[in-house]
């Protein structure tokens, strides 16, 4: 199988080439990046031991696409991944669009071009915020979860949301810019007769992740916590009670082959929520206690201020891939944040190279 990743050098896109570049499938791979996000840098040479053919392209230029082989499919996990994206003053609104819509669409007239997949790594912040905020949660153990005998959300239960939650605006620029990307890689593979698959995940963490607080939360959080850097709960009271669940990267390389080979199906069957579900759930408060348990004690400041596009509680549920796909995550979270704290300690720069201010 011939595989093209965008992003490839980033986190998640160089942890999906050396998984299946190690995975004995004989799969060819190659890949592009833009090499703009700090750290990325940091993983061709291992990609290029592996056997990974690497391209210097931005897919926001539909003519650097023009020079990369044909393949049979593409990963898109080239993404600005942050849902304070085109509003922080990090980026441009219009930036943001350039690269998480615009990226897209010159993928997809490349796939059509070789008539190759596309697999699109989609968000969990494609789901609506308003319903999310307003969940009714209760603290328990020190991390919210939804208040027993209340009224739930449609599509959202104790087990997280699943694919049928609302999608109606607001969902943040980031979470727009995903879920209209979505609509355009279904209309594409409709319209040309191309294989297209969405999932849609949850937290994606690990080894390796550049840490940021808007994007690599865990990774962040246990580099900062190392090197006694100022950590801050922010809203909710600041009591850090807020709840993510996370996934492995690696652990979506098997839903990735089944998605290769699998036959036509509908639009509806086509799109799959890939999450550490609630097993993997932590809060900032719960994870600081691992931090001191593995680290020893630092303090965290409480800033009970609201944020835009907070929300107290986001587990998805994955029972769909199961269902239709056998697929389940195979990292415990236990086993991410060991893989995380040893790189941590391996790499006192991490969050100088990766992060920089």
């Amino acid at each position: 199988m011939r595989i093209l990743l965008s992003g490839v050098c980033g986190f998640v896109g160089s942890t999906l080439a050396r998984t299946l570049a190690q995975s004995g499938a004989g799969h060819r791979l190659c890949g592009c990046d833009n090499f703009i996000r700090p750290g990325s840098e940091s993983n061709r040479a291992a990609l290029k031991q592996l056997g990974v053919q690497l391209f210097h392209g931005d897919l926001r230029a539909a003519s650097d696409l023009e020079t990369l082989p044909a393949v049979d499919w593409v990963i898109d996990a080239a993404a600005n991944p942050s849902v304070l994206a085109g509003v922080d003053g990090r980026t441009s609104s219009r930036q943001l669009v350039e690269h998480n819509l615009a990226g897209t669409v010159n993928l997809l007239e490349y796939c059509k071009q070789h008539h190759a997949g596309l697999i699109l790594l989609s968000t969990s912040r494609v789901y609506s915020i308003a319903p999310l905020a307003a969940l009714p949660v209760e603290p328990f153990e020190g991390a919210f979860r939804p208040a027993p005998g209340k009224n739930l959300p449609s599509g959202l239960t104790v087990a997280g949301v699943d694919e049928t939650f609302s999608t109606l605006a607001p969902v943040s620029l980031y979470g727009a810019t995903k879920l209209a990307s979505e609509t355009l890689a279904l209309e594409y593979g409709e319209t040309f007769g191309l294989p297209v698959f969405i999932n849609r995940c949850g937290v994606l963490a690990g080894a390796g992740q550049f840490g940021r607080p808007d994007q690599g939360i865990f990774a962040y959080w246990l580099n900062s916590w190392l090197r006694r850097r100022p950590l801050a709960y922010l809203g909710f009271g600041g009591a850090g009670h807020q709840v993510r669940d996370c996934l492995h990267p690696r652990d979506l390389v098997p839903l990735l082959e089944k998605q290769f080979a699998a036959p036509p199906l509908p639009s509806g069957d086509r799109i799959v929520n890939v999450s550490g579900d609630a097993a993997s759930a932590m809060s900032l408060r719960q994870l600081s206690e691992w931090c001191a348990a593995r680290f020893g004690p630092h303090t965290v400041k409480a800033d009970g201020t609201p944020r835009p596009f907070d929300i107290p509680w986001l587990v998805l549920d994955h029972a769909k891939a199961t269902r239709g796909w056998g697929w389940r995550p195979q990292t415990p979270i236990s086993a991410i944040l060991d893989e995380i704290a040893v790189h941590a300690q391996a790499h006192p720069d991490w969050l100088d190279l990766s992060a920089p201010l």
